[in-house]
C-alpha cells in the first residue's frame, strides 16, 4: 500500500476544479485518487520507474528516468523542513 506522506499543491482556474470535483463525485472519487492515478499514467507513459514509498518497508524510493541514472529519495527528504516559529522574549 502507498504511503500518502507528501502534497503537491497546485493552482488551476476555480470553474475548472469545480467541474473537476463534480465530475469525481459523479464516479464515487476523490480528486485525490483521481490525480493520484493520472499520476502513476503519466510516469508509465514516459517509462520512470519507481518504488511506492511503503511497498518495501526498508526501502528508500527510487525513481529513474531512461538515460538517468537512478536517484534514490526518501518520504523524509522530499518534505520541506520547516522551521520553529521566533520565541519572543
Amino acid at each position: 500500500m502507498e504511503l500518502k506522506t507528501a502534497r503537491l499543491t497546485l493552482l488551476i482556474d476555480p470553474n475548472k476544479k469545480a467541474a473537476f470535483e463534480r465530475l469525481c463525485a459523479q464516479q464515487d472519487r476523490t480528486a485525490s485518487q483521481v490525480v493520484r492515478q493520472l499520476i502513476r499514467e503519466y510516469l508509465a507513459q514516459h517509462g520512470v520507474e519507481y518504488t511506492a514509498a511503503g511497498d518495501e518497508a526498508d526501502a528508500p524510493a527510487v525513481v529513474s528516468t531512461p538515460g538517468h541514472a537512478p536517484g534514490k529519495a526518501t518520504a523524509a527528504a522530499a518534505r520541506p523542513r520547516r522551521r520553529p516559529p521566533a520565541r519572543r522574549p
